[in-house]
């Protein structure tokens, strides 16, 4: 008994809680409606993403020279091992 009085329970909550969330309307903050500390928040908050834009543009730039240096490292390591195979093939003729 004990356990459908607190199924009951549950379930009018439950209702409820929907009711309410259908006669509230949109969901999220109101536009227009910031005070002077969220606004400064807000320009704050822009400046840390674009400092963090700029620094991770700066580790992707570094990378992209990274690999780059060693793709050329490999390319002239491919050249030295292929003139190398060449001239052992043509000492063995």
């Amino acid at each position: 008994m004990a356990d459908m009085e607190i199924q009951s329970n549950k379930m009018s909550i439950t209702e409820e809680t929907q009711v309410t969330r259908k006669e509230c309307g949109k969901r999220g903050r109101k536009p227009g409606r910031k005070t002077s500390t969220e606004k400064l928040d807000m320009k704050a908050k822009l400046e840390r993403s674009r400092q963090s834009a700029r620094e991770c543009r700066a580790r992707k730039k570094l990378r992209y020279q990274y690999l780059e240096e060693l793709v050329a490292d490999r390319e002239k390591a491919v050249v030295a091992l292929r003139t190398e195979l060449e001239r052992v093939v043509n000492s063995m003729e």
